[in-house]
């Protein structure tokens, strides 16, 4: 039996080596906000395992809210360039502290000042407050490590379904359903 997260690691590989994006590991995310509507958005994917799929952001940012409320989320992917799409649902949950202290060392400095110096979608006065905030905690960090914030973590995506989409230009696209039952992947094909 086809497993689907290998699938997904050998098309990722392809789809970075290949890409002619700068954001190579985009990925959007939907979540299901407080007035039942969907809320997408795109992140970093970091890693896959057969544990699920990972990605990090502030906890307590729209997305760390709504997922708080209902870990039901949509991940979805469209590798233009080689003409893979990817569609995941699945529920989220938060990664430990210490995965995500190991992701945060892996950060560039400038998204760790910046990660610290603002509180992700609450609003802000005036966009000069921008380079403010951020040139003084770059001045608190001056020689020093940027330590993680308490509200900057992780969440792994655990599927339970996959859908494989290979773009054909006559629009006989092959679409692959893998279906998590009872940790075993079903497959089945879905018309274009």
């Amino acid at each position: 039996m086809e497993n689907p997260i290998e699938k997904f690691q050998s098309w990722w590989n392809k789809a970075i080596s290949n890409s002619p994006l700068q954001q190579k590991s985009a990925i959007c995310i939907s979540t299901i906000d407080e007035h039942g509507f969907p809320s997408g958005r795109f992140v970093d994917l970091k890693s896959v395992d057969e544990n699920g799929f990972v990605f990090c952001s502030y906890l307590d940012s729209a997305k760390g809210k709504h997922i708080e409320q209902n870990p039901k989320v949509a991940m979805t992917l469209w590798w233009d360039h080689i003409g893979y799409q990817v569609r995941v649902i699945g529920e989220a949950k938060t990664i430990d502290d210490a995965e995500a202290v190991e992701i945060w060392k892996t950060r560039k400095r400038s998204a760790q000042l910046i990660t610290t110096a603002f509180q992700q979608s609450q609003p802000l006065m005036a966009q000069e407050e921008l380079q403010t905030r951020l040139q003084t905690i770059s001045e608190q960090f001056i020689d020093k490590d940027v330590r993680k914030p308490p509200t900057w973590g992780g969440y792994r995506i655990k599927p339970l379904s996959i859908e494989f989409l290979t773009f054909a230009e006559s629009r006989l696209h092959l679409r692959e359903l893998f279906t998590r039952k009872e940790n075993i992947w079903i497959k089945s094909l879905l018309q274009p």
